[in-house]
């Protein structure tokens, strides 16, 4: 069974699916990266990436 946003831990879901639900509602992606030496932190990132097709964000700009 699938809702609006949640999909059914029990339903399998290939790769073909996973891809058209990226491209049709989008996916951000959130993380730290620190790189360091002998336990000193010498440079952190943050990274925000949103994954989705070029019309997804064009709706998304224009708040349709």
């Amino acid at each position: 069974m699938i809702h609006d946003n949640v999909v059914d831990k029990s339903k399998d879901i290939t790769i073909l699916e996973l891809l058209d639900r990226v491209l049709n509602k989008g996916v951000i992606l959130t993380g730290d990266i620190v790189i360091s030496v002998a336990d000193i932190d010498l440079v952190y990132l943050g990274v925000k990436l949103m994954l989705s097709s070029v019309e997804t964000m064009e709706q998304l700009k224009s708040g349709k």
